[in-house]
């Protein structure tokens, strides 16, 4: 199965400004066959731009259908394990947007589920497939050579710039209740993870992380491993900055996070030896093919020798999508899996509970 006929749930931000286009670039491997979503302005919009696209009234009825073949999970993300638990008894391939889910309990039901999956589950972590991100892994000092890894998100959110690149539709026909109900869901499962009587500051803290720092940790995590311990962890400005530190043993490393309405991105992560600094750089993913570069700077006999790996053009989304592509081809487990993604959940509810300190 070379070409796989997809099905979208949820045409919002992500599927306007990344996944369509990039399905449609990619059309020797995708066609993008179904979609749904609440609002119908925007299923209007989706049939005027993609030629063929069949809507469906519901997501069950998507999912249920047999010409199918890879559902892609772009929904609000109080409804990804609901869909995903649907898409598994369909026997779907899945590519679902981070995070996979916001509970541990809600990971540890599907988890079961996903054992038996013969098909394809797949989350879309992009930054771990970016080209500049897969160099770095063969430049990194090794384990036990490592003094210090710093990364950090200083950044404004994905509007500041599409708002000048990208004409977004953002719907203003979903229903009322419905809007209202996934509110009351979404903060339910907040506070199921940070607690019941959380501060709003603190819930927006852990939103933080679902929905962006979410990359960066779990690329930290695939680089340097596990740390042993959440060392600090503080929220600031609403619940809008952090800075937490993570124990390696022999070294630490530092991540914050930084969000404002400059409409600048400044991200990065940063690998330091006592010979070797390896820095991977990302620009905003809201604007396709913003170049990635690795630098590596080295110190030799006569002073410090630097490389620039890149700028690679190269879409990290593309990348990903092609990622998963392979894998249905090949019938083989990506390494951003649920397995995977259940470490992210427990790393986030170590920080959480350092923050509450």
């Amino acid at each position: 199965m070379s070409l796989l006929r997809v099905g979208l749930i949820g045409l919002g931000e992500v599927a306007q400004a990344i996944h369509l286009p990039t399905l449609a670039d990619l059309r020797s491997r995708f066609v993008i066959d179904g979609a749904y979503d609440p609002s119908s302005s925007l299923t209007e919009l989706i049939r005027s731009r993609h030629a063929g696209v069949r809507i469906f009234g519901s997501a069950e009825a998507l999912i249920e259908d047999p010409a199918i073949d890879a559902v892609f999970i772009l929904s609000p993300d109080e409804t990804h394990s609901r869909y995903v638990r649907l898409a598994i008894e369909a026997d779907k391939h899945i590519l679902l947007e981070k995070p996979a889910c916001l509970t541990l309990s809600e990971i540890d039901q599907l988890l079961p589920l996903a054992k038996n999956h013969r098909k394809v589950l797949f989350v879309a972590y992009m930054r771990r497939y970016a080209p500049a991100y897969l160099a770095a892994k063969a430049e990194l000092p090794p384990p036990a050579e490592i003094t210090h890894v710093r990364i950090h998100d200083l950044i404004s959110l994905g509007t500041e710039f599409m708002r000048h690149s990208q004409d977004i539709l953002y719907p203003t026909d979903v229903p009322d209740e419905l809007r209202r109900e996934s509110q009351v869901i979404r903060q339910s499962l907040y506070r199921e993870a940070v607690g019941q009587d959380a501060p709003p500051d603190l819930l927006q803290a852990y939103a933080l992380l679902t929905s962006m720092s979410c990359h960066h940790l779990s690329a930290m995590r695939e680089l340097i491993g596990e740390p042993s311990r959440v060392l600090a962890a503080q929220h600031s400005n609403g619940g809008w900055n952090s800075a937490i530190t993570f124990d390696y043993g022999h070294y630490l490393c530092t991540y914050q996070a930084v969000v404002d309405r400059i409409g600048l991105f400044d991200a990065m992560i940063e690998v330091r030896s006592d010979q070797k600094r390896v820095r991977i750089v990302y620009d905003t993913p809201y604007i396709r093919s913003l170049p990635t570069r690795l630098e590596i700077a080295e110190r030799g006999q006569d002073g410090v020798k630097q490389r620039i790996l890149g700028p690679f053009y190269a879409d990290a989304f593309a990348h990903e999508l092609l990622t998963f592509h392979r894998h249905v081809l090949d019938g083989t487990t990506p390494k951003t899996d649920l397995v995977d993604f259940r470490k992210d959940l427990q790393l986030w509810k170590a920080i959480v509970e350092r923050m509450k300190q």
